[in-house]
């Protein structure tokens, strides 16, 4: 048994780099970055009008009494209009080009405009006031987005703005996710008495979509022959290979003989942490397989700990920031594991990051997620965790 650094050492190592495809920008949420984005102008790319209202001269303007001749109007979209005195205004529409001779707005709201003349309503009038000016937020060529960004959809606008109607992404694992047990049935099933719908597939098949990856579902019997037929294709045809169920000690656990006998190398099985100690994790060629405990619980911690570290290490995605809380209670906890607690986080009044601890009945009580949003990881080494101690948590 391993802790949980050394698995993620492990799995660090075995990370696969797939490649990157062309792909079009409205299929592209979720993914990874494969090509460094610049800007193709500057942003804005012209002085831009922010407000509805007149556009005016301001040195012309001090010298009127406040009133001025309304000499035409620039909409949005249009070329470039003068103001061709600057004693003079044109009236201008949010997203206009600044007229040629113009350096200034004032809003509607700010003027009375009757008989052909704007009379200004304000005493102060600030140069330059509702511009936003050509390049003073981009440059042009300038950085906009690194290789190994996550495409969200404020990432898919940036990419949009700058004409990228197809882009480079990291090539996804073509992904399958297995369920294995005589006890489960499909969702659209009803079970009989001793019988349970699958559910952990269906949750991992949601998390792992969270990259873009959409996997396909298998569930195999408790009969050692067609888990062996199953897995020998499946292991050809898949970059990535998630396992739920039948990684213990079990009778009927015959995943991890039937992997040694297909010749995927065990790199390690179980980890010094709860849940999800049974966790297993291996490689055969260029497929990696994740074994990850039956039990809701333990099956969720897994996937998101470790196989979005692998995700993570295989894609080369821009590193994110530890998220830490501090505990809302006292926590007790005496095995000698590394412990991924159920949590729900909140900001308090001090804008600090709170954990609240909520009882449950185990890895089997899935129910009980529904409730968090994040796990707090407790270390080895001690088993009263107080009250305003702080700890790394795993966002979900």
């Amino acid at each position: 048994m391993i802790t949980i650094q050394e698995a993620l050492e492990i799995i660090e190592y075995n990370a696969i780099d797939l490649g990157h495809e062309l792909i079009p920008l409205q299929e592209s949420g979720s993914r990874i970055l494969a090509e460094d984005l610049h800007s193709d102008r500057p942003l804005p790319p012209y002085d831009r009008v922010t407000m509805d209202g007149i556009a005016i001269n301001y040195n012309g303007f001090k010298e009127t009494a406040g009133s001025l001749e309304v000499t035409g109007i620039a909409p949005a979209g249009a070329p470039q209009a003068t103001l061709d005195s600057p004693k003079a205004c044109l009236e201008v529409m949010t997203g206009a080009v600044l007229p040629k001779g113009a350096d200034t707005i004032i809003r509607y709201e700010d003027v009375n405009i009757r008989d052909g003349l704007a009379h200004v309503l304000i005493d102060t009038v600030v140069k330059g006031m509702n511009v936003h000016t050509q390049g003073s937020d981009i440059e042009e060529n300038a950085l906009l987005l690194k290789t190994g960004s996550r495409i969200r959809p404020q990432e898919i606008g940036i990419a949009a703005s700058i004409g990228k109607h197809q882009i480079q992404v990291k090539k996804n694992p073509k992904t399958i996710i297995l369920s294995t047990g005589d006890e489960l049935v499909d969702i659209h099933q009803t079970p009989e008495s001793h019988q349970i719908r699958r559910s952990n597939s269906y949750t991992n098949t949601r998390l792992v979509a969270q990259w873009g990856i959409k996997a396909d579902q298998l569930h195999l019997p408790d009969d050692e022959g067609i888990i062996l037929e199953k897995l020998e294709y499946i292991l050809v045809h898949y970059d990535l290979v998630i396992l739920t169920g039948g990684v213990s000690k079990g009778k009927f656990d015959f995943i991890p003989k039937a992997l040694k006998e297909l010749g995927v190398h065990q790199l390690f099985h179980k980890v010094r942490q709860r849940p999800g100690k049974p966790i297993w994790f291996g490689r055969k060629d260029n497929t990696i397989v994740f074994g990850l405990p039956g039990n809701p619980v333990s099956s969720f911690v897994c996937a998101r700990k470790y196989i979005f570290h692998w995700l993570h290490k295989s894609q080369q995605t821009q590193a994110s920031s530890n998220m830490y809380a501090r505990l809302a209670s006292d926590v007790t906890f005496k095995p000698d594991l590394h412990c991924f607690l159920p949590v729900s986080v909140s900001t308090n009044e001090e804008g600090i990051l709170q954990a609240e601890v909520f009882p449950g009945n185990g890895s089997g009580d899935f129910a009980n997620l529904k409730n968090a949003n994040a796990f707090i990881e407790l270390p080895r080494g001690k088993d009263l965790f107080l009250a305003g101690e702080i700890y790394p948590i795993l966002a979900v």
